[in-house]
């Protein structure tokens, strides 16, 4: 009788279990709690009725340093859908060079009137979910199911502070250790740059055409100097300068005034993990990647980081946009 073989492991099984093991944390973490665990005992919320002034609105979301609200009408008694930035530089970009409408116009009219006209956005159903759900979503409002109240707008800021707050009560993945630019983590190709002499108008071209949240604003050597985000787009209401997107990226730059999240830089070299706690630190909503010189490489953003921390091990490879 022949003795059984035994099963040869290869030295790299342990290895690989381990990975597995480890890419199941956060995902496991985020399954066992739900949306309302990572709302915050205090925030800020804003509400906007449909009659409201476009104005008002927008002064209200820089006002409160927010970039979203929901919309409530009074005729129909529900929640109808949400302002947002990408709304006013939708109509910026669609209409600053109309010679049929002027701009300075726009503001007077009421939400509904931009929605319906502008926007060409039908009355619909505000999309969202109750607070004990555990779906994984860009941006979200929160709604209490028995009252019909919103009582937050989950992000994926919010959602990686979550996990920061906790990462001492978990045990750490091996991958956190390891480079961002080794993990393939953030952007690194075609990477959505403005040149500081481009005009704001080019700018808003980009964000509509390229569906990003921020511009690197560069130098003629590509070294990144600022960093121009969606939000800083709506102060142009506040500051009354959006009839002027002729300027220049570097005097749109100096004409901010407020809320201005600066550029947070990170080299390729740096772990994960150092990026992550970096990003939450800062309360910025991505990193911008540079070699020594300065020279932009990359942009990390608050999606890329979940993407790698849950959806990536969940299986889940195209949820976040």
């Amino acid at each position: 009788m022949e003795p059984l073989s035994q099963v040869s492991r290869s030295p790299e099984e342990p290895k690989v279990k381990k990975r597995e093991a480890d890419t199941t944390v956060y995902l496991n973490f985020m399954k066992s709690h739900t949306c309302y665990d990572a709302i915050p005992i205090s925030c800020k919320l804003v509400i906007f009725d449909t009659t409201l002034q476009v104005k008002k609105a927008f002064f209200a979301l820089v006002a409160n340093g927010l970039r979203a609200a929901p919309l409530w009408d009074s005729k129909l008694q529900r929640f109808v859908g949400m302002l947002t930035i990408t709304d006013f530089i939708n109509i910026l970009h669609c209409y600053y060079k109309s010679p049929m409408v002027q701009m300075y116009g726009l503001e007077s009219h009421k939400i509904e009137t931009w929605r319906d006209v502008y926007l060409k956005s039908p009355t619909q159903f505000l999309i969202s979910i109750s607070p004990q759900a555990r779906y994984k979503i860009h941006r979200l409002p929160v709604i209490d199911p028995e009252s019909g109240n919103v009582l937050h707008i989950l992000t994926h800021k919010r959602i990686l502070k979550f996990l920061h707050i906790f990462e001492k009560h978990l045990p750490k993945p091996a991958f956190l250790k390891r480079p961002v630019q080794e993990l393939g983590i953030g952007t690194f190709r075609n990477i959505a740059t403005v040149h500081q002499t481009s005009s704001l108008y080019e700018a808003l071209s980009i964000f509509v055409e390229r569906r990003v949240s921020a511009l690197p604003v560069v130098d003629g050597q590509s070294k990144v100097v600022a960093l121009y985000s969606r939000f800083d787009v709506i102060n142009l209401a506040a500051q009354k300068t959006y009839n002027n997107l002729d300027m220049t990226m570097e005097e749109a730059i100096r004409g901010r005034t407020c809320c201005v999240e600066g550029v947070m830089k990170c080299y390729p070299d740096e772990s994960l993990e150092t990026v992550i706690d970096r990003i939450v630190k800062a309360e910025v909503h991505r990193l911008v990647l540079v070699d020594r010189l300065d020279v932009v490489k990359g942009i990390i953003s608050l999606s890329d980081l979940l993407q790698a921390l849950v959806l990536t091990p969940a299986g889940i490879d195209a949820l976040l946009s």
